[in-house]
């Protein structure tokens, strides 16, 4: 890999060197492992939870939803870097910056909140990987958790590129796993492309689904965090710079959302595949899973394949949630605390939750609701300060954009507002 900084000083220092004799690809080196961070929240446990059940139940039928979640998260992402790199400054310093203090304040609050329930799903997920696949008890599985990933995180001391490899092997890992479990299920083609381009809602416990779908796509921590991630990576000072730049961190949020889609899809189909098609309509929980996925298509390989991937899914989402909880915390108030305190006091949650003996299921999907209370607060400011010219200059928003951006944050909103009502009832 590239330093990113030191590729740009280069060159600067030899503006004579034209820039076609670099190859495209390593241009655009320095730009690209933002968006492999923030893809990780697009995979964590409560992904599989919604689209274990959404393909168990219904099939194919709500492949179509998985999609355009993933559409939308592209453009939310984009919009999130644009910001961090027109303006030098994340979104929660924007937010400090330009709304009073008391509101200020409010959002502080409120975004820990989220990122405690963020991470609450996340560590609980990687605590019953290891449960699962090596018996450990789930506080034992808790307590690992929290070693590894402070063990990660102390990487960003010998760089932040290392931190990046580590979380993209991840990511990358996860996806490989989840294609060789569709090739071993061999779901039907036809279907699987009809779900996926027909939108269509069999009954009103399907529209629950698509909104437990969409609110466990759309993290509110990694909009703040993505902002973060390109404020200052690469250093443009010239219009034609910034422009350049931000064509490179577009490609970066394609693939890293690409990858991100191809892993939920890849989930969902294979529910459909192996649960859906043998009549088992009613799994509905991580631990049936992977108990019935080797009975189901006669590899023991199977299982553990699952297990892997959701311990890597829960690892690598619980490192980018510390992250960006630190970027919360510095960005509304000014101030951080150590990387292992943050990681003691948001594990603790889990912890509580583990002791008390409470269903993980039932917790997993409790903190997607209150995650469901956090993304308009981050996406709403998002499009209004992308929106200003004189925040954003050469990289203000389109008016279409603009326009999109509304209409996403609309039908986000409705949708974790009938999740609200459906859980509250």
């Amino acid at each position: 890999m590239f330093n990113s900084v030191s590729d740009a000083r280069a060159a600067r220092a030899n503006p004579s060197a034209p820039a076609r004799q670099r190859s495209l690809v390593m241009r655009f080196l320095p730009f690209f492992g933002p968006a492999l961070i923030a893809a990780v929240a697009y995979i964590d446990p409560g992904n599989f939870a919604t689209n274990i059940e959404a393909g168990s139940r219904y099939g194919y039928t709500l492949l179509w939803v998985v999609l355009w979640a993933n559409l939308m998260a592209m453009l939310i992402q984009t919009l999130s870097v644009r910001l961090g790199l027109a303006t030098g400054r994340n979104l929660a310093e924007m937010i400090r910056e330009r709304y009073p203090r008391p509101l200020v304040w409010f959002y502080w609050v409120q975004a820990e909140l989220v990122a405690i329930a963020t991470d609450l799903a996340e560590f609980l997920g990687a605590a019953l990987a290891f449960h699962l696949l090596f018996g450990l008890s789930m506080l034992e599985g808790a307590l690992l958790t929290g070693a590894v990933t402070y063990a990660a995180l102390t990487m960003q001391r010998y760089g932040f590129r290392l931190l990046e490899v580590i979380i993209g092997s991840m990511l990358l890992a996860v996806a490989a796993g989840f294609v060789t479990q569709i090739l071993m299920g061999r779901p039907d083609a036809g279907p699987a492309l009809t779900g996926m381009l027909v939108p269509q809602f069999p009954d009103g416990y399907a529209v629950f689904l698509a909104a437990g779908i969409l609110g466990a796509t759309v993290m509110p921590h990694v909009i703040y965090l993505h902002s973060s991630l390109s404020q200052r990576r690469i250093p443009a000072t010239t219009d034609d710079e910034r422009k350049r730049a931000m064509r490179f961190y577009r490609w970066d949020v394609i693939i890293g959302m690409g990858v991100a889609g191809i892993i939920n899809l890849s989930m969902l189909a294979l529910a459909a595949a192996v649960f859906f098609d043998n009549g088992r309509t009613g799994v509905a929980s991580i631990e049936q899973s992977y108990q019935l996925l080797s009975p189901l298509m006669n590899r023991e390989l199977a299982s553990t394949l699952f297990g892997f991937t959701l311990l890597l899914a829960g690892l690598s989402s619980s490192i980018v949630g510390t992250m960006a909880g630190q970027v919360v915390m510095q960005g509304f108030v000014g101030f951080t605390i150590p990387i292992w305190l943050r990681r003691l006091l948001t594990m603790l949650p889990a912890i509580a939750v583990i002791m008390l003996g409470l269903p993980e299921q039932q917790v997993l999907v409790a903190s997607q609701v209150v995650l469901s209370f956090g993304i308009p607060f981050a996406l709403v400011p998002l499009i209004q300060f992308t929106a200003r010219r004189g925040l954003m200059g050469n990289l203000v928003s389109r008016r279409w954009v603009t326009l999109l951006g509304c209409v996403v944050a609309a039908v986000i909103i409705l949708l974790n507002g009938y999740v609200l009502a459906f859980e509250l009832l």
